[in-house]
């Protein structure tokens, strides 16, 4: 008889009472039985408590004064049982059957298995595209040799993983300095120990809102301010967990990644007197996005042509001009319709 492996769903939540319903029944009603739901409400001041309350015994509830994500997460993973886990952000949901086809894939020496998630607005109202945007496939395999050889790799958010709990004893508690990115301190961190495994199906939903901490609504200064201060901190990150595994990492690694650069590019033409990297010039990472599309990055020649064209605009036309560009590339939801058939048809004759 195969391995049931017991699944465990911790959802976080701060003040997402108008979306913590749809969360919590994804999670109780999954079509894999050996589930339990955790959530962790982390100092709401809306009527959190009382959506959760109405759950009685279908859930494990957390209550807790706030302390970021992290603390959501380690008070979560404390009470938790599960083989395999997953971080369900409370205004993200899973499909029925989410679960079921992540236990059918899993094996027992994966670190995670990761899925798309299809982008969603307010309302639940699909936009047209899943996270992560693009065609490339998910990363899989040995994963850590892409985070060595250009400093990432292709995933989902926090919602889009789940977590082998024998890889995540050796990661938790996660450190306070990881309070606002406690995902992203697991998604560095979990390749090492284990092979990814990858759907490419979309098993839930991701949804973009105005107080959404990391998805863009609307292009401004201070969240790709914080998006370069983030890449800072995971790069840091990787570093150190490379050298503590006695790996080198290329001198020029920081410059591997194009969604770095298009954060840094965009961060300095926005806000220049706010940007967190104060050596940044326009022409210098003009020459590091081209170099980076041409060296490291996957994409096919139209692609990296069009993408080169994009840094040269953004970096030396007028903000104004260039603003739209930058809506277009992080906000699709918010392209002119003339401009996304465009796109649409360009992959089709370059797929």
């Amino acid at each position: 008889m195969k391995f049931q492996p017991y699944i465990s769903i911790i959802i976080n939540n701060y003040n997402y009472a108008r979306f913590l319903p749809d969360a919590i029944n994804s999670a109780i009603n999954q079509t894999y039985p050996h589930t339990e739901v955790i959530v962790v409400d982390d100092g709401s001041t809306d009527n959190s408590h009382e959506i959760i309350a109405e759950y009685g015994d279908c859930i494990i509830s957390v209550l807790q004064t706030n302390g970021k994500q992290a603390a959501a997460f380690n008070s979560g993973f404390a009470r938790s049982k599960g083989d395999i886990i997953i971080f369900l952000d409370s205004d993200d949901y899973l499909y029925p059957q989410a679960v079921e086809q992540i236990v059918a894939v899993w094996q027992p020496e994966f670190s995670k298995v990761h899925y798309r998630l299809k982008v969603v607005d307010t309302h639940g109202k699909f936009l047209g595209y899943s996270s992560p945007q693009g065609s490339a496939p998910l990363s899989s395999g040995e994963v850590w040799k892409f985070l060595l050889d250009k400093g990432g790799y292709i995933s989902t958010p926090t919602s889009g993983n789940a977590l082998n709990r024998r890889v995540l004893e050796k990661l938790f508690p996660i450190p306070d300095e990881y309070k606002l990115t406690a995902d992203d301190y697991l998604s560095f961190q979990v390749p090492f120990y284990g092979d990814v495994g990858a759907i490419e199906e979309p098993l839930g939903a991701y949804r973009i809102h105005d107080t959404n901490q990391w998805a863009l609504a609307t292009v401004t200064a201070a969240r790709f301010q914080r998006f370069v201060r983030h890449d800072l901190q995971n790069f840091a990150l990787l570093t150190k967990k490379a050298k503590a595994l006695g790996y080198k990492i290329p001198g020029d690694l920081e410059l591997r990644s194009i969604g770095r650069l298009w954060s840094r590019i965009i961060s300095l033409r926005l806000d220049p007197q706010k940007h967190p990297v104060n050596s940044d010039r326009p022409l210098d990472l003009i020459y590091y996005g081209i170099r980076c599309l041409w060296k490291y990055s996957d994409f096919n020649w139209p692609k990296r042509l069009l993408y080169s064209l994009w840094f040269i605009w953004v970096g030396l036309i007028p903000l104004p001009l260039a603003k739209p560009a930058i809506t277009w590339l992080y906000a699709p939801q918010h392209r002119p319709k003339l401009v996304d058939w465009t796109v649409t048809r360009l992959r089709a004759l370059i797929a």
